[in-house]
């Protein structure tokens, strides 16, 4: 078949045995043209000779990674992924190959999937639905596609699509008329909490509409901000699942079909278990692939902290994880005593390095300045730089990246403290909230002690003050997380989380404390997306504005 855009239907024939399809679930790096190309390769190779497939499907912008952003305005990049099509071309022979990459016209920029057979592109596809909302910014750089591509698969009619394009009808329809039995649908589809239930929705109501079965393929990894987990799905005519690859786990994964699906059916995670496995991914990939020897983390022996040390271990291995306690006059002994069991039974190294000097030393500086004014959240706050001041000193001498322990449901009302708590390289639990970071340290618990129950069971407290606890500054979290989940994610108005039950003088103070600490926000580090609506590049608000009640 000659290399098009929208190729000739192909005639049908009956299948005498099985198409085996290949599902290559790959973890690929962004601007790693040449590692992914190799990563490409082995995968083909994989399916064919391993697992005597006929198709290998990649993610989408599998070249290149996902999402590149403006990588994508290099002037070298036409060039690099010419290169690496080449190779493809080249390496990959006796399999039928579908690959994600950036099409260069004189036009503009494509979204697109490429067919590839035996040395020869004998289709092209062009993302035709073009996502810009949430974290997704294609209209950027991309134009959108038209028509279709169906090509010939051992008689069989297969079209093509790109992520987006299986969430409305046209393009699926289009295929459908262009004559495809089987639809290949490429992803780079990031998680999130109900992304799992969202896609078999969109999946069943395309094959609903057009009687096609859908194999749909997606990347897995982490990618700054985000992370993609997986969980690539065959799904037949009637809505049926027929096959589905494991979450958050690289591979190459087969379903045979025949008409419909045949293959391993991986079970569903319960969802701190998939909310755990891609905290640990994103943290892994950000760590080493930004060239870290290692992590370092402040173990108050509070449960933020906790949790974080045990992500960073299972991401890293012990050997590579360094917790410090850094105690005040504050600090409560069972902290000290927790901390430190927490680093023994994770196998991590340990060290104490006390504030109180610093701290005595900094308030003698300033001691003229604040003559006649009585201690407030001032000196709370200088604790807490005090803390971030000699964890980022650990962090420049000896390389490794401080991870940040704050929660979504403290970086959202502002509970979190400026070049203090605040300072480091990467937030793992930044999108989660306080009431689900309890409920992932008792999942973490379950496969092997690694936090002391004591640190689950305790009331939380950022230990700046006599007896200080989170209570005596927030609502409880119990309902401070709905009414965030509410005014963040939803966007609700007060009156509407009013309506729902809650207090009105609770609710406007929660929205005005998140109001008021966009600019905090704007200076946290980057940490994996896992709820709907994440802060950051998902939720733009002005610092500078006023919205009342809105």
């Amino acid at each position: 078949m000659a290399a098009s855009q929208g190729a000739q239907r192909p005639a049908s024939r009956v299948i005498s045995q099985p198409i085996r399809l290949a599902a290559a679930q790959l973890n690929l790096w962004v601007g790693d043209i040449d590692g992914n190309v190799g990563k490409i390769v082995e995968a083909a190779r994989q399916a064919r000779d391993e697992l005597k497939a006929d198709l290998v499907v990649c993610p989408e912008l599998s070249l290149l990674g996902y999402p590149p952003d403006d990588l994508l305005l290099r002037s070298a990049l036409p060039q690099a992924i010419e290169e690496g099509v080449a190779r493809l071309l080249r390496e990959v022979h006796g399999i039928t190959l579908i690959v994600g990459l950036p099409e260069f016209a004189p036009e503009g920029l494509y979204n697109a999937a490429w067919v590839i057979r035996d040395g020869a592109v004998i289709a092209r596809y062009r993302k035709q639905l073009l996502p810009n909302y949430g974290v997704f910014d294609e209209k950027r750089h991309f134009l959108a596609g038209s028509g279709t591509a169906v090509f010939d698969l051992r008689g069989v009619p297969v079209g093509v699509c790109v992520c987006e394009d299986v969430w409305g009808p046209g393009p699926a329809e289009a295929a459908k008329a262009a004559g495809a039995r089987l639809l290949i649908n490429i992803n780079a589809s990031p998680y999130d909490l109900s992304k799992h239930r969202d896609r078999i929705e969109v999946l069943r109501a395309r094959s609903a509409e057009t009687g096609l079965p859908i194999l749909y393929v997606n990347m897995v990894g982490g990618q700054d901000d985000l992370v993609f987990d997986g969980g690539s799905i065959g799904i037949n005519g009637d809505g049926a699942i027929s096959f589905r690859a494991p979450v958050f786990e690289e591979g190459v994964y087969i379903a045979g079909f025949n008409g419909r699906f045949v293959g391993q059916v991986a079970a569903e995670e319960p969802e701190e278990a998939a909310v755990y496995k891609g905290l640990v991914q994103a943290t892994r990939d950000y760590v080493e692939r930004n060239g870290f020897p290692g992590a370092l983390i402040g173990l108050s022996g509070g449960i933020d902290s906790a949790l974080v040390a045990a992500i960073a271990a299972d991401a890293l291995g012990p050997e590579k994880v360094w917790t410090v306690a850094l105690p005040s006059r504050y600090t409560a002994g069972m902290s000290n005593e927790d901390a430190q069991r927490q680093a023994r039974l994770l196998g991590v190294r340990h060290s104490v390095l006390p504030i109180e000097t610093a701290f005595a030393a900094f308030s003698q500086s300033l001691a003229e300045s604040f003559a006649g004014r009585a201690a407030d959240i001032t000196e709370e706050n200088l604790q807490s730089r005090c803390r971030g001041v000699l964890l980022m000193a650990l962090s420049n001498k000896f390389g490794q990246v401080v991870l940040t322990t704050g929660n979504k449901s403290e970086m959202a009302v502002g509970y979190a403290t400026l070049y203090g708590d605040m300072c480091g390289g990467f937030a793992p639990i930044k999108d989660v909230y306080k009431t689900l970071v309890y409920r992932l340290a008792r999942y973490r618990n379950t496969l092997g002690e690694v936090i002391p129950p004591r640190v689950i069971e305790r009331a939380p407290s950022a230990e700046l003050r006599p007896d200080q606890k989170d209570s005596d500054s927030l609502p409880p979290y119990e309902v401070l997380d709905p009414i965030l989940e509410a005014y963040v994610e939803d966007s609700s108005s007060i009156a509407q989380i009013v309506a729902r039950g809650y207090e009105l003088d609770t609710v406007k103070r929660v929205a005005a404390l998140v109001r008021r600490s966009e600019y905090k926000r704007r200076q946290a580090p980057p940490g994996p997306k896992i709820t709907r609506r994440a802060f950051g590049r998902e939720r733009r608000y002005p610092i500078t504005a006023v919205y009342g009640d809105l």
